[in-house]
């Protein structure tokens, strides 16, 4: 919404470091925003705006993303994600919430829901995902690694294109027709937020990445209590596992959504939530 109130940032002291987040909205029910991998909660400024008018809404950076401190010297569990984001519930002064997560953010919002069923009182996950076997395999050996710093400035062109690559194949390090996605890169002004955001974390963000392809989804989906709304876009290319991941939700549905790239897309996103969050039990 834009001209709403302003999106401010801050932080809290946790356990193991600080936690950076963006807020905005001083009334209504609050909204947890968990975000995708690599990035941070700037991925998410549009959907703030849109539920900022009519909510209190919170967004972290997940450990080890954007301005937020890594948990520990290596590689989390989703649980452990999920715990940091419990105690960012407590630090802010959020006694139950309704959770947004994409991608990585639906696995750390899941485990939320389950680790705290009494702090949660709606989930909606867009894009879930299971990868088992040898796409597991894969993508463990290919697809995140940190980007050490250089003297030559190389390790800027390369998380540069691993970024852009994301828009234009999935995985992204396959370039071939097969690996084409179905979309455009965005504007530049987006694309260099991103980059950005994954270049002040560019050492640690790919631990969070690892530790959600290794999240079992068909088994902890099923644990979840409260009401739940799983979501992709059309060309999400976490789309058909969300279809298929989405029957497991006990008390679950399935909004589809435009593309992403299509004008009507926030809207969609917006509406499918409210008609969500309008009729939960």
């Amino acid at each position: 919404m834009i001209g709403g109130p302003p999106i401010r940032r801050g932080f809290v002291d946790l356990a193991h470091g600080q936690m950076h987040y963006r807020h905005a909205g001083d009334s209504g029910e609050a909204l947890l925003i968990l975000h995708a991998s690599p990035g941070s909660s700037r991925q998410q400024v549009r959907l703030i705006e849109d539920f900022a008018g009519e909510a209190r809404v919170f967004a972290p950076d997940t450990p080890g993303n954007g301005d937020s401190e890594p948990l520990f010297d290596g590689e989390p569990t989703v649980a452990e994600l999920a715990a940091a984001a419990l105690e960012f519930l407590d630090a802010a002064g959020l006694e139950r919430v309704r959770v947004y997560g994409s991608h990585t953010g639906a696995a750390i919002a899941t485990e939320l829901a389950i680790l705290a069923p009494h702090r949660v009182s709606a989930l909606v996950l867009d894009g879930v995902s299971l990868m088992q076997g040898e796409e597991l395999a894969e993508v463990i050996q290919r697809y995140a690694f940190p980007f050490e710093p250089d003297l030559d400035g190389a390790y800027l062109m390369r998380l540069f294109q691993f970024c852009r690559d994301q828009f234009l194949f999935f995985p992204w390090y396959n370039r071939t027709r097969a690996g084409r996605r179905d979309s455009g890169l965005g504007s530049a002004a987006d694309l260099h937020a991103w980059i950005t955001e994954v270049m002040k974390a560019s050492t640690t963000y790919h631990h969070n990445y690892r530790a959600a392809f290794k999240w079992p989804a068909d088994e902890r989906l099923p644990l979840v209590e409260c009401p739940a709304l799983a979501m992709a876009a059309i060309n999400d290319p976490l789309h058909a596992s969300s279809v298929a991941l989405a029957g497991l939700l006990k008390n679950g549905s399935f909004a589809e959504l435009p593309r992403l790239d299509a004008p009507e897309f926030r809207a969609s996103r917006k509406a499918a939530m409210d008609r969500f969050f309008g009729g939960r039990a």
